[in-house]
């Protein structure tokens, strides 16, 4: 366990560095929080990626570089005399107050998901923040987004009662889709697969990762397994394709 000193003592020492960075650094002097932003949203992707992946030591570092990202954008703030990075970890501590009053206060929840209505409720209680929608960056991702905006529309009652509901939904999206194959309906499709994902208690974003993962390592098997019978993958037939693609299957499956 760090002991409060050494964390304390790390966290001063990033801060040096990041200062002198941007002081004696040409490429650190020319950055502006625009510039800076790209590079900050792929460490988020890389630390995401190490964390999905179990890759713990490699976590460890992606977090480090998400971490500088925090301490380099919150010193172009203090430059422009608009806060600093004390006020940075003040201001999301007493958020988290704010926003906890079950653990904080006299509030009372029953479950994860009461918690998640109330920190809508506090936002708007607390803040300010006004119209259903509020706050909600166009720049997420398209699955973060449709996520967001249909559990802010959750708060008010506008969604399907049960997974039931979703589901009917989903069915009915598919089928305006085959009648009128058209991107705004592929859409559709996908709109109402984020509200089922919702309704499953899973992240549609986290969940299509892994898919995405599984369909790659399962092809890349497949290949290998054509390849021990003397078969070059990429130029057989789809049919022996799926054939080789259904063997990596199941050789996941018996070593699972």
């Amino acid at each position: 366990m760090t002991t409060r000193d050494g964390l304390a003592r790390a966290l001063v020492d990033l801060q040096e560095l990041a200062e002198r960075l941007r002081r004696d650094c040409p490429w650190d002097r020319e950055q502006t929080a625009r510039t800076i932003v790209p590079h900050t949203v792929e460490e988020a992707y890389e630390v995401a990626d190490a964390a999905l992946a179990g890759d713990d030591a490699k976590l460890l570092d992606e977090l480090g570089d998400l971490l500088f990202q925090v301490f380099f954008l919150s010193l172009l703030l203090e430059e422009r005399g608009l806060g600093d990075l004390a006020a940075v970890a003040r201001g999301i501590q007493e958020k988290l107050v704010r926003r906890h009053p079950h653990v904080f206060g006299e509030a009372q929840v029953d479950s994860a998901g009461a918690v998640k209505k109330r920190w809508e409720e506090l936002k708007t209680e607390q803040e300010g923040r006004e119209g259903i929608f509020h706050h909600v960056p166009e720049t997420l991702p398209a699955l973060l987004l449709a996520q967001k905006v249909q559990r802010r529309a959750a708060t008010i009652g506008f969604e399907y009662p049960n997974l039931a509901g979703a589901f009917a939904d989903l069915d009915d999206e598919v089928e305006e889709l085959r009648a009128e194959p058209s991107g705004d309906e592929l859409g559709d499709v996908l709109f109402a697969c984020v509200n089922a994902a919702r309704h499953l208690g899973v992240d549609p974003e986290l969940e299509l990762r892994e898919t995405s993962r599984r369909f790659v390592a399962r092809v890349e098997r497949a290949a290998e397994l054509a390849a021990e019978e003397g078969q070059e993958f990429a130029r057989l037939p789809l049919e022996e394709q799926d054939r080789w693609f259904d063997a990596a299957k199941e050789r996941e499956r018996s070593a699972g």
